[in-house]
């Protein structure tokens, strides 16, 4: 009966893990992999519809906003076991127990996408992008060979639906994107070094939202 119910039940609703296992690691410049279609097609519209109303520029903790059902299941499959156990095979990293963070974006400022690499105290950021076809040339992630030139880059990553790009953080795990100015709606994902880790970036990220909102009232 277990069996047969493993067999029919398909292994997560809305995200092709099979896709995701079957995509080679890229281990130049650093360990990275790019998915199209991470996202299943026939999960994106209720995903899309249940997406939270984002009005501003940076990064917001899921927690903080009012997400659809749809949404919010993803988020939860995205943070359960067997997500984890795929990216911590992938990346030949032991996440289990690890703590999860997500954020949101919905707005991309002339500001973003200056070359950085991520926080120490994260171990793999997962990207998964939530737009239509994309047409600009800017707010297209780049995977670079250093920390020095947009233009020196190993892959490029259109931010459209349904697309993950992850990489493990890494000192040498350099990226970017020319600027872009509008809708740019994206998830990140990141496993975390420790609770403490997650209880600091919860708060200032929640700071940072608090700040927002008092200078659009001030306007």
């Amino acid at each position: 009966m277990s069996s047969l119910a493993a067999e029919t039940t398909p292994r997560s609703p809305r995200l092709d893990l099979d896709r995701f296992e079957a995509t080679a690691l890229q281990r130049a410049p650093f360990d990275f992999l790019i998915v199209p279609g991470f996202l299943k097609r026939d999960a994106l519209p209720a995903v899309e519809r249940d997406f939270p109303k984002i009005t501003s520029g940076g990064s917001f903790p899921a927690s903080s906003l009012k997400c659809g059902p749809a949404f919010t299941a993803l988020l939860d499959e995205l943070q359960g076991p067997e997500v984890t156990a795929a990216f911590g095979a992938k990346f030949a990293i032991d996440l289990k127990g690890r703590p999860t963070m997500v954020t949101l974006r919905g707005q991309s400022r002339a500001k973003d996408g200056a070359i950085h690499t991520d926080s120490r105290t994260k171990l793999v950021t997962a990207l998964i992008y939530l737009n239509s076809a994309w047409e600009s040339d800017g707010g297209r992630l780049r995977m670079l060979n250093g920390p020095d030139d947009l233009e020196d880059y190993a892959a490029e990553v259109p931010p459209e639906a349904g697309t993950l790009v992850a990489f493990r953080c890494a000192p040498e795990a350099w990226h970017g994107h020319k600027p872009f100015v509008g809708q740019r709606r994206s998830i990140q994902l990141n496993w975390l070094t420790d609770e403490s880790v997650l209880k600091r970036e919860l708060k200032r990220h929640a700071f940072s939202a608090w700040t927002k909102k008092l200078l659009r009232f001030g306007k």
